[in-house]
């Protein structure tokens, strides 16, 4: 009798491994947050953030005044975001990509892409 009961456990013990390892290569997506940029109080934060290649960031405004999310080399613009607003910009080449606010233009942060 103990042989047999010591079976049955070296049997479910090695379901459980095969299920374990079948979950592991299923190739299930992994959700993974999506960046997210504050502008609070004439800042963004952070003010320097790096994302893998294929990223999509995301910026809300959390403060009282208007804000823009502007590339400096033209490649990205908001437009007029008031409070709670949101904008969203996926990176799909590497690089470093410097914005600002167009309304308030001492407000500058940087995206770098990997």
């Amino acid at each position: 009798m103990h042989q047999t009961g010591s079976r049955w456990l070296r049997y479910g013990a090695g379901l459980v491994a095969v299920a374990a390892l079948a979950g592991l290569g299923s190739g299930a997506a992994v959700a993974v947050p999506t960046p997210t940029v504050q502008i609070k109080d004439f800042m963004y934060g952070p003010a320097v953030l790096q994302v893998p290649v294929g990223t999509a960031v995301t910026w809300i405004n959390r403060d009282e005044e208007p804000h823009t999310v502007t590339s400096t080399t033209g490649a990205f613009a908001s437009g007029g975001l008031v409070n709670g607003e949101t904008f969203g910009q996926r990176f799909t080449r590497p690089g470093t990509y410097q914005y600002a606010c167009a309304l308030h233009p001492q407000m500058r942060a940087t995206v770098i892409v990997k």
